[in-house]
């Protein structure tokens, strides 16, 4: 008799039982000194860069994106450049303290950290993740791209191996192989899953918040590369060639469109051609645009990671041998555009504007068009405008005089290595940093007492202690239902509090039964004037009354 397996129920299986084995793992790593945990993730790191050419060659041909040899780079970057970065960086016990102002700070792993990798960078990713999350002291699951399971798999259980090796607790990393939506649905639910580090696509981003876990992402970009007068144009060029053609375009901080000043297009496009670049027709840009944007306004994902001659095959026209990037000259931006979209292949779109001021409008319609928050570079040797780019632009990295790809992820710039690059709330995201393993720590904060009650309480309001408040200034005692709310509940926030909820507080002050004569005001019901008001006559304590109230706001208003 043959049974059939429910593949959704299987896959739910299989994500509670990585995030419990992943859970149990996690406690035993945090007892763990810094020292052993960095004992491990040095195992790692070397075991992974080992592998370095075979994962390239596996990703390559599995995904069908991009260069191998390409990816052997990215691999390299994710095992040897980030252990660089992370190897000495405290995320263990105490990190800092300041005995001056007696305060410690304690990192605290967060537990189990559910990953999501993408087609796009399968292995790397794979990689960088797990070194981050155990530097940090968490355990991870991970649940791989469809298309790039093999390859990610073969890459999580290079740096299974290499942690268990060091001393690693069994479980402590994890990766599902019956990938369903409706497992990684249930990975991202747990209740057991403490964070959620997700890079991919913009779909896949919102389905990992919307799961009601923390998370951490990345997000779409749509870098411009501006090239100012005063750049050195033949480097420039080579820096924007050499970026967008690393593993064909597929990292998502390189370059989607050229921006240039008048003065410079003619000496900007004549190096463009000179470095293997094929500017197309109005005709042909209108046929490559056709097969980018499919009916439903999504990039169509056949063109990630082609090369130039893969591209214009596609889009039914053929490119000159040796053709590096195809560049399409355009004048608007908008969603219809696709040529003013992220675009993870090797084409540009260029744009000609009258100056730098002109330069700055384009590259921020651009950005808010698609790519908030995330990356874009500006080529030039002029500071003053340079100063201004990075002063006004909505995105969490400007680089200056460098490729984006690679400045992007910090590997030709002094900023964290990383390939989950955050685009801050602007971006949808809920950090701007390029993540590192400092994202995957809570910080405990233990502080000593340096002052006491009395210490805190200025002059003016000591001396006003022995002053009994009569009367309440009356527009603060106003049935006024702009100052009701507040008088209704103070536990309660009456943000969300209608007034017909929370009752009519007009009335409120007098619904208490009392027995004096004169029930008019709260503050003729204040025990504390009572006397005063059995031995003088009614005039007299009035004029008394405001008397002291003049005083006391007096004193007030002087503060």
């Amino acid at each position: 008799m043959t049974f059939q397996y429910d593949l959704d129920l299987v896959s739910v299986q299989e994500a509670r039982d990585l995030v419990a084995a992943a859970k149990k793992a996690q406690k035993v790593l945090e007892g763990y000194s810094q020292e052993k945990i960095d004992r491990i993730v040095k195992h790692m790191a070397e075991t992974a860069a080992n592998y370095a050419v075979p994962l390239a060659k596996m990703a390559a041909e599995e995904t069908g994106f991009g260069k191998w040899q390409d990816k052997i780079i990215k691999n390299l970057f994710a095992s040897q450049k980030v252990y660089d970065y992370i190897k000495d960086m405290k995320t263990r016990g105490i990190l800092h303290e300041d005995k001056v102002k007696k305060t410690v700070d304690i990192g605290v792993p967060v537990g189990v950290v559910a990953a999501l990798i993408p087609s796009t960078n399968p292995t790397s990713t794979a990689i960088f993740k797990s070194l981050i999350a155990i530097k940090a002291g968490n355990g991870i699951v991970f649940s791989p791209h469809p298309s790039a399971k093999k390859c990610s798999k073969a890459a999580i259980d290079i740096v299974i191996k290499a942690a268990v090796e060091a001393g690693a607790p069994e479980g402590i990393i994890g990766c599902m192989e019956n990938l369903t939506l409706e497992g990684t649905q249930a990975l991202m639910k747990h209740k057991d899953t403490a964070l959620i580090l997700a890079t991919g696509g913009e779909a896949m981003v919102r389905a990992a918040y919307r799961s009601g876990t923390p998370t951490i992402s990345g997000g779409p970009g749509n870098g411009p590369a501006f090239i100012e007068r005063s750049a050195d144009i033949k480097k420039a060029v080579k820096r924007i060639v050499d970026s967008k053609t690393f593993d064909n375009g597929v990292i998502c901080a390189s370059e989607q469109s050229i921006v240039v000043e008048e003065y410079i297009q003619r000496e900007v496009i004549a190096e463009l051609k000179a470095s293997g670049a094929y500017f197309l027709t109005p005709e042909e840009s209108e046929a490559l645009g056709r097969f980018l944007l499919k009916p439903n306004g999504a990039i169509n994902v056949l063109s990630v990671g082609k090369t130039a001659a893969e591209l214009g095959q596609l889009a039914g026209f053929h490119v000159p041998d040796g053709t590096t990037l195809l560049i399409s000259p355009q004048k608007s931006v908008s969603r219809d555009n696709p040529y003013s979209r992220e675009k993870l292949c090797p084409i540009l779109a260029f744009y000609c504007e009258k100056d730098w001021v002109s330069a700055c409008e384009r590259c921020m319609s651009l950005l808010t068009n698609e790519g908030q928050g995330h990356t874009m570079v500006i080529h030039s040797s002029n500071e003053e405008v340079i100063r201004e780019f990075m002063l006004q632009k909505p995105v969490s990295r400007i680089l200056v005089n460098t490729p984006a790809a690679l400045g992007g992820i910090g590997a030709t710039v002094n900023i964290a290595p990383s390939l989950t690059l955050g685009c801050g709330a602007i971006g949808g995201g809920s950090t701007s940093d390029n993540v590192s393993p400092l994202n995957l720590i809570n910080i405990r904060k233990a502080a000593y007492g340096v002052a006491e009650l009395d210490e805190l309480k200025p002059d003016h309001l000591r001396e006003l202690q022995s002053v009994e408040l009569s009367q309440p200034d009356d527009k603060f005692c106003s049935t006024d239902t702009g100052f009701a709310p507040a008088l209704a509940n103070a536990a309660g926030d009456t943000r969300f509090v209608t007034p017909a909820a929370s009752g009519d507080t007009r009335f409120t002050a007098v619904s208490a039964p009392v027995e004096q004569k004169n029930t008019g005001s709260l503050g003729e019901q204040d025990t504390r004037f009572q006397a005063a008001a059995s031995d003088q006559p009614a005039v007299q304590k009035d004029e008394q009354i405001a008397r002291l109230l003049k005083e006391v706001m007096a004193q007030l208003t002087a503060s």
